[in-house]
C-alpha cells in the first residue's frame, strides 16, 4: 500500500530530510532507503524522487555535489543548516498531528471487543 499523493505531498519531503540527516546519500540509495525502511508505503520512483530533491534543493534546504570516481558520475545530496532546522520543525509538527490523531482515536489500534 501506498500513500495517497496529497499525503505523500507533506511525508515524502520530511522522510527524505530525515534520512539525509543520518548522511550524504545519491538518489538511488534515498529510493531504496525510502521502500525498505518505511516497509514500502514511502516508496517512490526516481521520476517522483528527483523533482523533490530538486525542489528542496532549490529552497535551501540541501545541497549537492557530484562525485566523478565511480564508473559514472553520482550526485549526492546532504543537508544544509537550514535543512536541519526545517526538519526539526517539522519533526514536531509531524508529531503533534500524531497525537491529535491519537486523541481522536485514528492512530490507537482498535481492539475487537463485544459492545
Amino acid at each position: 500500500m501506498k500513500l495517497e499523493r496529497e499525503l505523500m505531498r507533506g511525508a515524502g519531503p520530511l522522510a527524505v530530510l530525515k534520512l539525509l540527516e543520518a548522511g550524504e546519500r545519491y538518489g538511488y540509495e534515498l529510493v531504496q532507503a525510502l521502500d525498505r525502511q518505511s516497509g514500502g508505503l514511502l516508496a517512490m520512483g526516481q521520476s517522483t524522487l528527483y523533482p523533490m530533491l530538486y525542489n528542496l534543493e532549490a529552497k535551501g534546504l540541501i545541497v549537492s555535489r557530484t562525485d566523478e570516481a565511480g564508473p559514472r558520475p553520482r550526485k549526492y545530496y546532504s543537508l544544509t543548516g537550514r535543512g536541519k532546522k526545517k526538519l526539526a520543525g517539522d519533526t514536531a509538527q509531524w508529531l503533534r498531528l500524531v497525537e491529535a490523531m491519537k486523541s481522536l482515536g485514528i492512530a490507537e489500534p482498535q481492539t475487537g471487543g463485544a459492545a
